[in-house]
């Protein structure tokens, strides 16, 4: 007798362990067969590192492990995706600065940005050697695109003194400008630098726009506001998702993301991404400010607010938008992907 009643208890406790594990296997089962939302991102060129932390979140599985099955949508020279997403064909955009924030406001389209993943634009006048201060830029020629015209070149008018007589039409190409010796260009300080001193074997001096006082947000994430109504869960797994492809691209293991960067761009290289990623770490561009507490992609109304105020001095935007209508702060600023950021990151203000 008391034999079996040394058995029972034991086979009882056998059962309930059968039955845990098999529940744990039916419900891992389940897990794994459940389907994944499917998004399509649209960018606003072709692959580079500039878009890394969402190719990032791709190649290292975040978005599945989100729920998200993320297709990205190369832009490109002849490729708007921008006009997609107010049409449902794509789910999210990355816009290429606060400006369009704006404008979909002015023009009634119903996108909302709801993330920064650049806290600084990376918008660059480049110079020869012999300038060594922004204020000698007044005596160059500048070129400078006629997008860009419209843009940042009315605020280093009305900011800086800059007229429209020095400039000439910049045809995205620096060969122009390596001639001219006394002439600047316009440029992404992750990008034109590096292929002005791989051809002209010269090394250009280099002013960040963000740096004298060009506030906007780059490299937003635009979606729709119908989605951020009815699917928030949606948008915020999507962009939770992207904050830690962001903060891994630019900390971690980049190497299967450029991959799929050079395989969708087969004329982008491993040099020119290495230093791509290098410049947005030194110069802040993902990660400073109000990162540092709020994680890649904060946003505030303070600054949004500010660099409007600086764009309607400019002439660029028309005073009276009710800007709030274009962004939300509602999917960041939660600190997400800070636990992800070494400690000697060199993440600065």
């Amino acid at each position: 007798m008391p034999v079996v009643t040394h058995i029972r208890p034991t086979l009882g406790r056998l059962a309930a362990l059968l039955a845990v594990a098999l529940f744990v296997v039916l419900a891992g089962t389940a897990a794994r067969g459940q389907a994944l939302t499917n998004v399509t991102f649209g960018t606003n060129w072709v692959a580079e590192a500039e878009h890394g932390g969402f190719y990032q979140a791709v190649a290292d599985g975040t978005y599945k492990r989100y729920g998200l099955d993320v297709t990205i949508r190369q832009g490109g020279p002849n490729i708007n995706n921008r006009i997609l997403l107010p049409t449902g064909r794509i789910d999210f955009f990355m816009s290429a600065n606060s400006l369009q924030t704006f404008d979909a406001v002015a023009n009634g389209i119903p996108t909302v940005a709801v993330a920064a993943m650049f806290q600084k634009d990376p918008q660059v006048l480049i110079a020869h050697p012999d300038v060594t201060r922004f204020e000698q830029l007044k005596t160059r020629t500048l070129f400078i695109s006629k997008e860009a015209m419209a843009g940042y070149y009315q605020w280093l008018k009305a900011d800086y003194g800059f007229t429209d007589a020095q400039v000439k039409p910049y045809t995205f190409n620096a060969q122009p400008f390596i001639v001219d010796k006394n002439s600047a260009m316009q440029g992404y300080v992750t990008s034109e630098p590096f292929a002005i001193e791989q051809v002209a074997k010269f090394k250009p001096t280099v002013f960040l726009l963000a740096d004298k006082g060009f506030s906007a947000y780059s490299t937003l994430i635009e979606t729709r506001r119908d989605l951020v109504t009815q699917k928030p869960d949606l948008v915020q797994r999507f962009v939770d998702a992207s904050i830690e492809g962001w903060t891994n691209y630019i900390y971690g293991d980049n190497a299967k993301a450029n991959a799929l960067i050079m395989k969708d761009n087969p004329e982008m290289s491993a040099a020119r991404i290495a230093y791509s990623v290098a410049k947005m770490k030194e110069y802040g561009i993902v990660d400073s400010g109000d990162t540092l507490k709020g994680g890649v992609g904060a946003m505030s109304d303070a600054r949004m607010q500010s660099f409007y105020e600086t764009m309607q001095r400019a002439g660029v935007v028309k005073p009276g938008l009710d800007i709030k209508r274009g962004y939300t702060l509602q999917f960041v600023n939660k600190g997400v992907g800070i636990d992800l950021r070494p400690r000697n990151s060199g993440a600065s203000k």
